[in-house]
């Protein structure tokens, strides 16, 4: 099996800024959000928060979302061109996606591609995360309660914060862009 990150690997974008940004044109009274999710994101840069804490804050925002699903529906309708072309021609029926994104805000799009998923969760009324943000070393623990390290043939990501779940895999790739190189 191969294994990717999902934001800026196989989809151009950081997806849950760009889904907020989706939504604050559909709705601009969620920029109300912008200043506590600001002061968050410094908070976190200065180690005050822990990026679960900040990704809460920052998805709060999902209280004045009135659709949801259609948002979602709609999101990925406008934006499923931006997976890259190399990974659509590479896919396996057996890739697994691990991102700190909302897992239920990627199952759509996931599932249209055909491969399984392990996101953040995150209540999607509330914007509450219901288990620790699915990043680093929590992406190892989170794969390792569904598959077996040992089967992770290659690895994508775009960052280094990933290194916990590549070092398992056979070979693992840092994607920046279109270009892929050893990690």
């Amino acid at each position: 099996m191969n294994v990717y990150d999902f934001d800026k690997t196989i989809f151009l974008k950081d997806s849950s800024i760009a889904f907020y940004k989706f939504n604050l044109k559909r709705n601009p009274k969620l920029a109300k959000y912008w200043p506590k999710q600001a002061k968050a994101a410094l908070d976190y840069k200065r180690k005050k928060i822990t990026k679960t804490e900040m990704k809460t804050i920052f998805y709060e925002y999902f209280k004045d979302v009135e659709d949801m699903k259609g948002a979602i529906d709609a999101f990925w309708k406008e934006n499923d061109h931006l997976i890259r072309p190399w990974y659509l021609e590479q896919k396996r029926d057996d890739d697994i996606i691990v991102s700190a994104s909302p897992e239920f805000f990627l199952r759509p799009i996931c599932d249209k591609l055909g491969v399984k998923l392990i996101g953040s969760v995150v209540n999607p009324k509330t914007g509450e995360n219901l288990k620790e943000n699915c990043y680093g070393q929590e992406k190892v623990r989170r794969f390792e309660e569904k598959f077996n390290l040992d089967d992770i043939e290659a690895f994508y990501s775009d960052s280094y914060s990933d290194d916990p779940l590549a070092q398992y895999a056979k070979i693992a790739f840092m994607v920046k862009g279109d270009e892929i190189s050893t990690w």
